[in-house]
């Protein structure tokens, strides 16, 4: 059954902006119909001076208000039926899917900000539209490897073409783990996004996580040639978290850290006192990132590798980090530059 999608109310407003030049035409004949009668007035009592003045100023009064109505209608108009019409106009256009419309910025005081405010809000509209149309083609190529991997595997053995060896087998068990990963990765950060994801906060010592965190990665760093370093400003420090996240969360960035650092670089994790709590700063001396990719490396299946050959992550763990430190009300950001090296800065409340 077909649906009749309704009428959109600033379809009416563009009614009436055609109705406008009508409503000039009409306050025109009116002015001329005033201005005329005056003029008839005044000449047939001209010949009697003593009340010429008396009449030129009654004749004359309806004909300047006429005028002045006009010119009111008109810069009425032009200050705020022009904005809000430009305005009612762009949100037709966006309840019709097209995202890409923009209102020109007026010189209107009193819709310049608003102008502004309802462009930003299209911009990002039109950006989570881009990333949900991403999501679908991004997971699909994630998927698509492992299950080409393990398709050709399996078939191999039954054709014969493979001997069922372990490390065929073992081939086979990595890519259904790489997929398990990432599926568990993907809930998790749905999850997260809905602000239904379970956390379990613990008090603990902020130095424990530290020598956790030394201990999973220094035999890496070293192998590396990389200097892992740790420091907290108290080690009696005691803070309520959810421990297992926030471990998640350094570790993907000291893992993310460990990856884009060459052999000689350094790698430390920072605790600090902040303004009611703390700030934990996690500094490479890596490669860095691009200032053009900043802003989209919390993205899911955002990658510095664009070929994406590098397997051994699901390029989910910084949307997934930023997600656990929003649900336990902090802030993270990164500062980085190319052949510096970044720095991520996290601040978490009491």
């Amino acid at each position: 059954m077909s649906h009749h999608t309704p009428p959109h109310s600033p379809r009416k407003w563009r009614g009436g902006r055609r109705f406008f030049p009508f409503v000039f035409f009409f306050f025109s004949i009116i002015s001329l119909f005033i201005g005329g009668t005056a003029a008839v007035l005044y000449l047939i009592f001209s010949e009697y001076a003593g009340v010429k003045n008396i009449w030129f100023l009654l004749c004359g009064v309806p004909f300047a208000v006429a005028l002045l109505a006009i010119f009111t209608a008109f810069k009425l108009y032009t200050r705020f039926g022009r904005p809000m019409g430009e305005i009612f106009n762009a949100i037709d256009s966006i309840a019709e899917g097209n995202l890409s419309v923009r209102v020109p910025v007026s010189d209107s005081p009193q819709f310049n900000e608003l102008t502004k405010r309802f462009n930003k809000m299209v911009s990002e509209l039109e950006r989570a539209e881009q990333q949900r149309r991403n999501l679908t083609t991004d997971i699909a190529h994630e998927l698509r490897t492992p299950l080409h991997i393990i398709q050709g595997n399996l078939e191999g053995i039954i054709d014969g073409v493979y001997q069922p060896t372990s490390e065929h087998i073992n081939n086979t068990l990595d890519e259904t783990k790489l997929l398990a990963r990432l599926v568990n990765d993907l809930q998790t950060l749905s999850l997260a996004e809905a602000g239904q994801l379970p956390l379990h906060p613990t008090r603990f010592l902020l130095a424990d996580l530290l020598d956790d965190l030394t201990s999973s990665f220094s035999s890496q760093a070293s192998s590396l040639g990389i200097d892992l370093q740790t420091n907290i400003y108290d080690p009696s420090k005691e803070f309520s978290a959810d421990y297992d996240r926030l471990n998640q969360v350094l570790s993907n960035l000291i893992s993310n850290a460990i990856r884009h650092t060459p052999q000689g670089g350094r790698i430390s994790i920072e605790i600090e006192a902040a303004s009611g709590g703390i700030k934990i700063v996690v500094r490479d001396t890596g490669e860095g990132i691009p200032a053009e990719e900043i802003p989209f490396i919390f993205d899911r299946f955002w990658r510095g590798d664009k070929s994406r050959t590098g397997r051994t992550n699901s390029g989910l763990g910084l949307a997934i980090a930023k997600q656990l430190i929003h649900a336990h009300h902090g802030t993270i950001e990164v500062q980085s530059k190319v052949n510096e090296g970044t720095t991520f800065i996290i601040e978490l409340p009491e």
